[in-house]
């Protein structure tokens, strides 16, 4: 008995060994980034089905006329694939600049006590307002559409409306 009970945990064990890598979470870590393979875009399909027709033409099965036609429809569809990905990069690397520049913008403000404009350096290390005529000090920190100042804590514009990166 008790070596049918062995045999039957060693069996289970084997086949949780065996099926561990397929019932394991298979999505990537979070600081990981997972790039789709060429022929999964847009552009990568367009320039796949231009090498299948150049293969076709060049065997054969496609007339001058057909290959013509056919290599202007997917050249073109390439060039409108590449040139809608050079946008989105465009897009994402304003996106990582202005980023930058909120977070440069926070630790400018970090610096130190603000000085009031109308009567200048402030005692209070962490004061918004000027103690002696009530004008809000500036922080620092400017709005990344209008460059407007903006308050210590501010997740929006005061004058745009516009949200701001941390």
């Amino acid at each position: 008995m008790t070596e049918v009970l062995l045999a039957a945990v060693l069996a289970v064990a084997v086949l949780g060994y065996v099926l561990w890598p397929m019932l394991r979470a298979t999505a990537p870590a979070s600081g990981e980034i997972s790039l789709p393979d060429a022929e999964e875009t847009r552009r990568g399909q367009a320039v796949a089905a231009l090498r299948e027709i150049e293969f076709d033409h060049a065997t054969g099965k496609l007339s001058e006329d057909d290959y013509a036609e056919l290599k202007a429809q997917y050249t073109a569809e390439a060039v409108a694939a590449a040139r809608a990905e050079s946008a989105a990069a465009s897009d994402a690397t304003a996106g990582l600049e202005d980023m930058i520049a909120a977070r440069r913008n926070v630790l400018a403000s970090d610096a130190g006590p603000a000085d009031c404009v109308t009567c200048g350096p402030r005692p209070e290390p962490d004061a918004r307002f000027c103690s002696t005529c009530g004008k809000r000090l500036p922080t620092g920190r400017t709005c990344l559409r209008c460059r407007a100042a903006l308050p210590a804590d501010g997740i929006y514009c005061e004058l745009c409306g516009t949200s701001q990166a941390a």
